[in-house]
């Protein structure tokens, strides 16, 4: 296949920027001195892991139990299920086991921890737990000072199972949008976390592994001192919500949306696409930082950045482009019918989840289909 046979929408990744990507980011985790353990949650995507498994990734996280499934299925051992565990997801994660998968499981409360020493117990296993840490209140777990930490931990550990390390994500990194301000959270993550550790071995109990991560905390961080690994997702494809936070340039977004003009409406300056939020998806993550993108960034076929016109509004099937300020009287002519077009999205996450599968750009113009999966 090449670009010019796709149908449209059709979600694209430049290789070649996914590879940038990829080496850029276990580069500086390399010289940082810790190991990483990218969050697949991003593409669920086997060749796109395995690219970053053979750029030096050591295991993976994931985000559903079908995640740790499938990337199982594909020869990979060391994965964290870096969700809070639900008890009635507990057989699924002893079958994992079972079948040599080196499943880690978490755990932000004693209600859960009990839970998982109940079934371990009942079942004669000992599951590896790692216990969340909450470094910003972003989301879930708990405080590094909290005794709640030590009470979790002491109940798995007089249960039976094994307290492997801490976690911790900050996502609050994503309200940021300079460096400075960044560093400051990668090291209240990284601090944050150490201490929740240091708290854990004070109280002899075990503590190996102490993971941290986010995408601008692992690009942000100064030093790791006292963390063993990072974890990251997003910043393989990079995204316009990871553009504002500062991160990255929109030359490095390897994900885009191929998409074709089919009408417009020129009076108002807006050109008619047929890739709506069915493609884009309706994540307006940009909406409140320092620049709303709407539903995305416009580019040539080419990738070539238009940076004054957005994909600003979005049905269905059907998305809108316009130009930011002044409407473009001539968009008709700028945009024939049938011009092609790539929408660099607001969070690759959710816009890469709207597809069935990815079509791999290669620099030589080749497309190769890369099947993703959804579920849980």
């Amino acid at each position: 296949m090449t670009l010019e046979s796709l149908s449209t929408p059709a979600a694209l990744i430049d290789v070649a920027r996914m590879n940038h990507n990829i080496e850029r980011m276990q580069q500086r985790m390399n010289t940082l001195g810790v190991s990483f353990r990218p969050h697949v949650k991003t593409t669920k995507c086997e060749q796109v892991v395995k690219a970053q498994m053979d750029a030096g990734a050591r295991g993976i996280t994931v985000s559903t139990l079908k995640e740790a499934e499938q990337f199982f299925v594909s020869g990979i051992r060391d994965i964290v299920y870096a969700v809070g565990m639900a008890p009635p997801k507990l057989p699924r994660a002893l079958a994992l086991r079972r079948q040599g998968c080196d499943l880690k499981i978490v755990a932000d409360s004693v209600a859960c921890a009990e839970a998982i020493v109940a079934f371990g117990r009942e079942h004669n296993e000992r599951f590896e737990v790692w216990i969340e840490v909450d470094v910003d209140g972003h989301r879930s777990g708990i405080a590094p000072g909290d005794d709640t930490l030590l009470a979790v931990a002491t109940v798995l550990s007089e249960g039976g199972m094994h307290v492997g390390g801490v976690l911790a994500h900050a996502g609050s990194s994503y309200d940021y949008d300079a460096n400075e301000e960044l560093v400051r959270i990668a090291e209240q993550e990284r601090s944050g976390c150490v201490r929740a550790a240091e708290r854990i071995r004070a109280a002899g109990l075990p503590c190996d592994v102490v993971s941290i991560g986010s995408t601008p905390t692992a690009l942000a961080a100064e030093h790791l001192e006292g963390v063993t690994e990072v974890r990251a997702g997003v910043y393989v494809m990079f995204d316009l919500v990871m553009h504002n936070v500062g991160v990255n340039d929109t030359s490095e977004i390897a994900l885009s949306v191929l998409t074709t003009v089919i009408g417009h409406q020129s009076e108002k300056g807006w050109a008619i696409v047929d890739a709506g939020w069915m493609a884009m998806s309706r994540d307006r993550g940009t909406q409140r930082q320092k620049r709303d993108f709407g539903y995305g960034l416009v580019c040539l076929e080419s990738g070539e950045v238009l940076g004054e016109y957005l994909m600003s509004s979005a049905n269905q099937e059907h998305g809108i482009v316009s130009r930011s300020g002044t409407p473009d009287r001539e968009i008709e002519q700028r945009f024939p019918i049938g011009t092609r077009l790539r929408i660099l999205p607001n969070h690759a996450c959710a816009t890469g989840a709207q597809h069935p599968a990815y079509q791999a750009l290669s620099a030589d113009g080749s497309v190769e289909a890369w099947p993703r999966f959804y579920g849980w």
